[in-house]
Formats: C-alpha cells, structure tokens, sequence
C-alpha cells in the first residue's frame, strides 16, 4: 500500500516561504501526475500545482511566479517550494499521486498559516 506523507506547513507571515515536503514510500516513477492541491475553510479543494511524471508543472493562477512543484526521483519526494506568501494562502495542504489506470492517492494534509 503506497502512502504519501506531508510535512513542512506551519505559520508564517507575509511575505515568507514554506517548503512542503511529499514523502511516498514507494517509487515516484510508478506515478502519472503528482500535484498539491489546497483547501481553505469552507471552501472547495482547489489544485495549487501539479507536474507530469515527464511534463511540464502546471500552476493555478494565484500562485504562478511564487511557487514551485518539484518532482526529486532521488529522494522519492514531492515538493512545493512557497515564496512570497499571502494570508489567502492560508490552508489545508494536501498531496496527490494518480497512477493509471484509475488509482488517485492522497496524503493526510499539513496546515499553513500565513498571518498579515
């Protein structure tokens, strides 16, 4: 059973960066897309960014020039490199790995607070 494990939110203030971290513990090459998705309270999960096992990273509109997805075969590991963060950043942080045919895995989240 293949598991993804978040790590890395927290709180920090405006203006700030974050690394997420996505450890799978199998291999990262037996997944298509890899992306992190966000949910703020009372709000629909919405995609932050994902990348393709050999494509180009994919960035949701809010984020795109602040943050980096990062795929490391190396380490077996998802990232999400956050620069110049902003209170809407706020949230729930969630990690995604589809394998084909049908298989859509997720991790347990980590939080991120960014305060003004």
């Amino acid at each position: 059973q293949v598991q993804l494990v978040e790590s890395g939110g927290g709180l920090v203030q405006a203006g700030g960066s974050l690394r997420l971290s996505c450890a799978v513990s199998g291999s990262i090459f037996s997944f298509g897309m890899m992306g992190w998705y966000r949910q703020a309270p009372g709000m629909r999960r919405e995609l932050v960014a994902s990348r393709e096992r050999y494509g180009s990273a994919i960035y949701a509109d809010s984020v795109r020039g602040r943050f980096t997805i990062i795929r490391d075969p190396a380490s077996n590991t998802l990232y999400l490199q956050m620069n110049s963060l902003k209170p809407e950043d706020t949230g729930v942080y969630y990690c995604n790995a589809e394998r084909p045919p049908d298989e859509s895995i997720w991790g347990q989240g980590t939080q991120v607070t960014v305060s003004s």
